[in-house]
């Protein structure tokens, strides 16, 4: 008498048999673990609840001046502009959690592809940042929506979807920009003091250099996407100077972050 086996077990033997090559870790879940590892680190979870206190101050104090009668655009305003400060610092710490808590040789072991790592990073920190611009924007609609509804204040709901949609790509580069220079320096401080003083040492350039204001658009990424924080509207030159200043301050530290990880030696010490 012979005894049929289960399909499903059959299916399981063939595929944890000694010697089976393993399943590859798909995309989707590198992003999802790199996107945890924003939260498992004490400086991570510290500068998102900065980020948090600092634009629940700014909305308290909107709401106090002048009887909170504040457009709609003036409290996004309010909200983003804290995120947009500091968010390129959480895409620093995305980028070098791996030296500062000494995991880079365990990551790189689990996923030899180390460029599919920087990426994945990329991608966690971007998603990071685009959920927070959904709740500060939510925020910035909840505030106006109170002081329209109890302080009798003039409803101005003005923001339009294209500032909504410049908001985001201004998230998406500050993000990767942080992520680059985390990728490439490979320092948290570093890193960091690069992205706070590269701002005011060009706006310093411009004031003081005769000429020099008509080129900082073309390299300043700060002065080239201006527009996308403020509700500005950017014409064809306009673009052409953000595409100019992302591929300095974004595109370049970025590679050059990328390559750096795929071609250097990684120890544990």
């Amino acid at each position: 008498m012979t005894t049929a086996t289960p399909t499903r077990a059959a299916g399981a033997s063939r595929t944890n048999r000694p010697g089976a090559d393993p399943r590859p870790v798909s995309f989707a879940t590198l992003t999802l673990v790199e996107w945890r590892k924003q939260l498992d680190t004490r400086a991570g979870r510290w500068m998102l609840a900065v980020i948090a206190i600092i634009t629940a101050a700014v909305l308290a104090v909107m709401m106090a001046v002048n009887g909170g009668n504040h457009s709609f655009s003036a409290f996004v305003v309010g909200t983003t502009t804290p995120m947009a400060m500091l968010l390129p610092i959480v895409g620093v710490l995305a980028a070098t959690s791996e030296w500062s808590q000494r995991t880079a040789l365990v990551t790189f072991t689990l996923e030899p592809r180390r460029t599919r790592v920087g990426l994945a990073k990329v991608v966690g920190a971007i998603g990071s940042g685009l959920a927070l611009l959904v709740l500060t924007v939510g925020l910035a609609a909840l505030a106006h929506l109170l002081v329209v509804a109890f302080r009798d204040a003039d409803p101005a709901w003005d923001v339009s979807l294209r500032a909504v949609l410049y908001l985001a790509l201004s998230v998406v580069l500050f993000m990767a920009q942080g992520v680059g220079f985390g990728l490439l320096l490979r320092s948290t401080p570093a890193a960091i003091v690069t992205l706070l003083l590269a701002p005011t040492l060009f706006g310093l350039v411009g004031g003081l250099v005769p000429g020099m204001a008509d080129v900082l658009p073309w390299i300043d990424l700060g002065t080239a996407g201006e527009p996308l924080l403020f509700g500005g509207a950017l014409d064809g030159q306009g673009w052409t100077q953000l595409a100019t200043a992302t591929l300095i301050w974004v595109v370049a530290p970025l590679a050059g972050g990328l390559w750096r990880t795929a071609r250097s030696e990684i120890s544990s010490s």
